[in-house]
């Protein structure tokens, strides 16, 4: 199993960012992916979920109406279009597959997801 976080890179407040989660050795119907964050200094925070086996969605209240997650089965691969982005998103983003749907909060334990991609920087700067 693997996932592969991609699309990260500096953008100015306001702007927009569309990161991709590539998973690879099982297919999305199996796993909930979540995307999460860490900025240095701070704890890892939960910001979005999609459950595979029923396609709901979820939002953490850091990012609710600002970040979209979806899902390609065709690609095997998990977005999160972001928008408004503000300098306090910086951060490295990850996103990782758990059985169900973690509590989107700050400060999610590492354990509590079975797999983690490698991060994606995301820098908001002007």
């Amino acid at each position: 199993v693997q996932l592969q976080a991609s699309g990260g890179g500096l953008v100015q407040p306001g702007g927009s960012l569309r990161l991709s989660c590539a998973a690879s050795g099982f297919t999305l119907d199996h796993y909930a992916i979540g995307w999460f964050r860490q900025a240095p200094g701070k704890e890892r925070e939960g910001l979005s979920c999609i459950s595979g086996s029923d396609g709901r969605t979820y939002y953490g209240d850091s990012v609710k109406g600002r970040v979209t997650i979806s899902s390609n089965d065709a690609k095997n691969t998990v977005y999160l279009q972001m928008n408004g982005l503000k300098p306090d998103d910086t951060a490295v983003y990850y996103c990782a597959a758990a059985a169900i749907c973690p509590r989107l909060r700050i400060g999610v334990p590492v354990d509590r997801m079975n797999y983690w991609g490698k991060g994606t920087q995301v820098t908001v700067s002007s």
